[in-house]
């Protein structure tokens, strides 16, 4: 993956969560301030009606303002004018908070005008059990009222919280959402500088190989020209197994290094090339390698000459790609047709067949990913890297052409390439 589209990904991936969680913050909020004027407007609504309960069982006159005023977030004073017995005020206030569902903890106090003192009342709870963990008593008096008494909500913060549950919930898979993708980024980031640390292995690698390469093969040709070793026909054939094996180790070399050139940005060089003088060329270059494994070539090619643009060298290198593997894959003698056919106006199909031993159902939709080989125990018949499809694919890819593979296990593979021509 390129450097851009992960910047790209992590700069978006980071505002999504900022705005998210700005989102978020701002509905968390906005829950909580619903919920603490609604509470306000109920105890108002409730306190009030009991100052009017306590009124009209005593048979006095409110004032005509300031009945209930609110001193903190959870702390109301209510001006009765009237003495207050603790019994029925507590009756009053247990009936109006039912009456609204008013269901949160409470205390409260009368203020003793004697003794300018609040005169702590109870502790009462909406649900049955022992008494929480919170702080009691603190009810202070208010200056400017004979006689009032005090009520205190001191589990107000939990009784908002729980009206926020959903809020909380949805916060939480949020939270575990931004922690995964946190670590899914770790993960990406990790993976991308261990893929550059590989990359740059195998470049250095295939690069440090080319000069001990390039010194065997002028070496092994020293031997093949020199007379005595002529003569000797057991050191000719070392020197003649050197050869190749070093053409062959170059070629594996060749691949990587081509394969690292496509990862790191491909730039094509098109050109109009002419499709069947191409196809020609490359089944003549292909025959001395066929006739050593008893095979043959047939070229099926339509008479039309037809043009494409293409880049030459990476279409070379994607045919021989393709007939190296029909040759390496096969049963006993490799039997292959290069095919040409014009679907329509503008396109043309090239296939090229074998009758190998083809590729099993569950592995053909993985042949064209990097180092894949299909799995055959520890047999190794076939030497490899896993990378020639690969390399087929992205060229085709960046060409704009449409590869597709047929086979089955037995009985050959025939891969498809769709080219534009001109």
């Amino acid at each position: 993956m390129k450097n851009s589209i992960i910047l790209i990904v992590f700069v978006a991936g980071v505002l999504s969560v900022i705005g998210t969680l700005a989102i978020q913050t701002y509905w968390v909020f906005s829950t909580w301030d619903i919920n603490d004027k609604e509470f306000k407007q109920k105890a108002h609504f409730a306190l009030n009606s009991v100052a009017q309960g306590i009124a009209e069982f005593k048979d006095v006159t409110l004032p005509s303002h300031n009945v209930v005023t609110q001193q903190t977030s959870n702390y109301f004073i209510v001006n009765i004018e009237a003495e207050i017995d603790s019994n029925i005020l507590e009756f009053f206030l247990r009936r109006e908070f039912e009456k609204i569902a008013l269901n949160i903890d409470f205390e409260y106090a009368i203020f003793d005008c004697n003794t300018d003192q609040m005169m702590y009342g109870d502790f009462l709870k909406y649900s049955p059990g022992e008494k929480v963990n919170v702080s009691l008593g603190d009810l202070p008096p208010y200056e400017g009222f004979n006689y009032y008494f005090g009520v205190k909500f001191p589990t107000l913060p939990g009784y908002l919280l729980g009206k926020m549950q959903l809020s909380l919930f949805f916060s939480g898979i949020l939270l575990l959402t931004i922690l995964f993708f946190t670590y899914a980024m770790f993960v990406i980031l990790r993976q991308k500088r261990l893929s550059d640390l590989q990359k740059d292995f195998i470049n250095n690698m295939t690069h440090e190989f080319k000069t001990p390469l390039s010194t065997i093969k002028i070496s092994a040709d020293v031997f093949l020209s020199n007379p005595d070793i002529q003569k000797n026909n057991r050191l000719l054939q070392y020197a003649q197994i050197i050869k190749d094996q070093n053409q062959r180790l170059n070629k594996q070399v060749e691949k990587v290094l081509q394969l690292a050139k496509v990862e790191r940005g491909l730039k094509l060089k098109t050109e109009k090339v002419p499709l069947n003088e191409t196809l020609k060329n490359v089944a003549e270059a292909t025959q001395v390698h066929l006739k050593e494994k008893g095979g043959s070539l047939s070229l099926e090619l339509e008479n039309t000459p037809f043009w494409i643009m293409a880049d030459k060298l990476h279409l070379n290198n994607i045919l021989h790609s393709l007939i190296d593997n029909a040759i390496k894959y096969c049963k006993d003698k490799p039997m292959i047709t290069i095919r040409t056919e014009q679907t329509d106006k503008k396109n043309i199909s090239l296939s090229i067949q074998d009758k190998g031993i083809g590729i099993p159902k569950e592995y053909q939709n993985r042949v064209f990913e990097k180092f894949f080989r299909i799995p055959t125990g520890n047999i190794h018949n076939v030497k490899g890297f896993g990378l020639g499809l690969f390399y087929v694919k992205k060229i085709c890819d960046a060409h704009g052409w449409k590869l597709k593979i047929e086979s089955e296990e037995g009985y050959g593979t025939s891969v498809n390439i769709k080219m534009g021509i001109l």
